[in-house]
């Protein structure tokens, strides 16, 4: 059985990133895998409780955490702080994972991480942001294996008309969301926006290009949200080693491979999913 342990740890920003670490039962130093969610997504939401205890019991030290612009505190599925998800940009969800893999078998999990063996998860939006990652100095020659789920190929994934309201909003700056699972009305400030068009280097597609770890891309054929266009066009990027890379289009699934919050138990599109991520890291950080 694996042991889960909560962290908390200080942000550039001023904020704190709570956090869960799932712990194998074997002793010593192990390989590690980062866990990224997406837009609008948590660390305790739907697979990903399910996923960490999946790896951790394949040898694995599982950490994962809410992004500061989540507006979320932990035990919670709702936003509590909606300002913060408003200030929320790429930018800040970047520093705050760099923050993560700086910290993992330092002040989160100490003894108990094999720093030379790292690898990162990401769905959806945190697909994006673990391509990043993997795609850039420092942590482009230190992650040793990644996975994405149903991952974003761009950030800017808004039209024009989308852009134009949001920057007149009554001068206000802000794009109304609406979360469909818990009906709250939020905003995402102008900030966002900024950054996407001024950027470069939040070009998921460029740093696609220059990742060098071993990649598994999974993407479900019927995704609403993302589309599986966006994985081919990540598969289609990735210029490693051949057998360093896989696509796993997965028909007929959707973007949470069918999965929701709360969780009622994995289907056949997400036991796919699972058990194509722990091969994969198994195969690539030498685990168990």
């Amino acid at each position: 059985m694996s042991t889960t342990v909560p962290f908390a740890l200080g942000t550039a920003f001023g904020s704190i990133l709570h956090g869960l670490v799932d712990l194998p039962e074997e002793p010593g130093e192990r390989p590690a895998i980062v866990l990224c969610h997406g837009f609008k997504g948590f660390m305790e939401w739907g697979f990903f409780p399910p996923l960490a205890e999946l790896l951790a019991g394949r040898g694995f030290v599982v950490v994962r955490f809410n992004v500061a612009g989540t507006g979320m505190v932990p035990g919670e599925d709702i936003v509590s702080d909606p300002e913060a998800f408003k200030a929320n940009t790429h930018g800040r969800e970047m520093a705050d994972l760099f923050a993560i893999l700086e910290a993992t078998g330092k002040s989160i999990a100490p003894g108990r991480v094999d720093r030379g063996r790292l690898g990162l998860l990401g769905h959806s939006r945190g697909g994006g942001n673990a391509i990043l990652a993997a795609g850039r100095e420092p942590w482009r020659g230190r992650v040793r294996a990644l996975v994405t789920w149903s991952s974003v190929a761009t950030f800017d994934r808004y039209s024009p008309e989308q852009k134009a309201a949001w920057r007149d909003a009554g001068g206000t700056g802000e794009l109304p969301v609406v979360n469909a699972r818990t009906g709250q009305k939020l905003a995402l400030g102008v900030d966002l926006l900024n950054e996407i068009e001024a950027r470069e280097d939040l070009d998921v597609l460029a740093a696609a290009r220059n990742v060098r770890a071993p990649w598994l891309i999974v993407h479900g054929e019927d995704d609403e949200s993302v589309s599986i266009a966006d994985a081919d066009r990540l598969s289609g990027a990735f210029r490693a080693s051949p057998g360093s890379h896989e696509l796993v289009r997965i028909p007929g699934a959707n973007h949470t491979f069918g999965a929701r919050h709360p969780f009622v138990g994995p289907t056949p599109h997400l036991i796919q999913a699972m058990n194509a991520t722990q091969r994969w890291f198994r195969r690539h950080l030498a685990a168990g």
